[in-house]
């Protein structure tokens, strides 16, 4: 057995003075500005379990013992923690590899294609009044539209107000409310007929009245014009670039040039490895994050295998500790192990208890959907579990004989229950599995922990400690 070392004065443990070693797990040394990365992140505020400079060291050396075991085990070699370390990796480094001149150049090559999507045509901004008419409407009722688009641009002829006539009349509400008036718009975005009779006007010329398949339109020219300059556009494209989260993109471009440009001596893996080393050695927060990420996933997986799935799976050990603690789980009133059912005639009463009766209770709801609701065709309702009062109300009744109202199924007017009363406690850990489970998770992670502090060397610098203390 290898006893912790607690050192007083340093002497156990290289330091630098501005960022000296805390401690060693297993001979790998721990800076005091790690381990305040740490304790800070996890005791911030909102956290309700806040721990002392003193008790977080506990912890932290407990961490890093498992860390060094699952490095041990070589589970950082699995190709499927590589692969997750380095996603993690990646999602952190690739932003940082975004500078603002590659954002200047993105919002350029926005800018750049928007005015060629938009074209010599330029942009237009018109108004229109609707008279609506169904695509599947009847010849009838397209001339009825069409006589009443002939009155309105008769009325706007004679002088009427367009906006006017368009809030009255317009069956398009959007733009009615706004006295016709339509967003501006490029060529591609409007129907091909309202397109092609609005871009041949000109700033306050009106159409005739136009068909398109939404009924009939007369048209307002209100405005045309080309792009204004990209500096006018600027803050709008920052901000598009920024809402649409681009700088993925922008990144992922980069990275894919800066490969290609390698002539081969570079991977997409290899450049993020040596981003990450550049940008963490500048870095200090960035380069613990990175760290967490990489001992977080190690430590998921081998608590997962030491202890977390072990424990799930562990029957015979569950039974063990169950049977060895078995007052531990003793109920302050009974509980009822069964079910409440309900039926739609009085021999299914006899035939559902049948059908379970020398089941183990983990079995009936397999059995009883086989056997009565196995075609689709539901012919029995059925409550299972562990019923303490207060829970069901037909075994608050029948079972617990508590004056309560039962709301009986209009088509399963027959209720009963099967079952058995436990009044000092579950009868074997399946009862209270969950509780069991997690008390026997506990169990093998002090186990653990005991074994590792036993297998691995801890130094700890007591006068570094003090210094995180003040």
């Amino acid at each position: 057995m290898i006893a912790m070392l607690l050192t007083t004065g340093g002497t156990a443990i290289a330091q630098t003075s501005d960022d000296p070693v805390i401690m060693k797990v297993n001979g790998v040394p721990v800076l005091k500005s790690e381990f305040e990365y740490s304790f800070n992140k996890n005791n911030s505020e909102g956290v309700i379990d806040k721990k002392t400079v003193r008790e977080y060291v506990d912890l932290f050396v407990n961490y890093k013992l498992k860390v060094a075991a699952a490095i041990d085990a070589r589970y950082d070699t699995l190709q499927s923690f590589k692969d997750e370390f380095a996603m993690y990796r990646d999602q952190q480094v690739k932003p940082l590899l975004v500078t603002d001149e590659d954002v200047e150049a993105e919002a350029h090559n926005i800018y750049d294609q928007t005015v060629k999507q938009i074209g010599p045509d330029g942009l237009i901004q018109t108004a229109h009044i609707l008279i609506r008419a169904n695509q599947q409407a009847s010849q009838e009722e397209w001339d009825a539209a069409k006589g009443r688009a002939d009155s309105v641009y008769q009325a706007l002829k004679a002088g009427a107000d367009f906006a006017e006539l368009a809030q009255r009349v317009s069956q398009d509400p959007g733009s009615a409310r706004q006295g016709g008036l339509l967003p501006f718009v490029q060529r591609g975005q409007l129907v091909k007929e309202f397109e092609d009779a609005a871009f041949a006007l000109q700033p306050g010329e009106m159409s005739g009245i136009v068909q398109s398949p939404f009924g009939y339109h007369i048209i307002l020219m209100k405005e045309r014009k080309m792009l204004e300059p990209f500096e006018f556009h600027h803050d709008n494209i920052i901000k598009f670039i920024e809402q649409r989260e681009l700088r993925e993109q922008i990144a992922n471009q980069k990275v894919k040039k800066i490969v290609e440009q390698s002539n081969g001596t570079l991977t997409e893996a290899a450049l993020m490895e040596q981003k990450a080393d550049e940008l963490s050695a500048n870095d200090q927060d960035l380069k613990y994050l990175i760290q967490e990420y990489h001992d977080g996933l190690l430590l998921y997986e081998i608590s997962n295998r030491q202890v977390w799935d072990k424990a799930a799976k562990d029957e015979a050990g569950l039974e063990r500790f169950f049977k060895k603690n078995k007052k531990k789980y003793a109920w302050d009133e009974p509980r009822y192990k069964g079910m409440a059912y309900h039926v739609k005639e009085q021999s299914q009463v006899k035939a559902v208890a049948d059908c379970v009766k020398k089941l183990p209770f983990d079995k009936w709801a397999e059995a009883l959907r086989t056997t009565f609701n196995g075609d689709s065709v539901i012919r029995i309702r059925v409550e299972k579990g562990i019923f303490k009062k207060g829970d069901n109300a037909l075994i608050d009744s029948l079972v617990f004989n508590k004056d309560t109202t039962v709301n009986h199924l209009k088509e399963y007017p027959i209720d009963a229950v099967y079952g058995k009363l436990l009044k000092k406690g579950p009868e074997d850990y399946t009862d209270v599995r969950g509780l069991v489970v997690a008390d026997y998770q506990e169990q093998l992670e002090k186990e653990w922990v005991a074994d590792l502090r036993r297998r691995y060397p801890v130094e700890i610098d007591e006068s570094v400690v003090k210094q995180c203390e003040e």
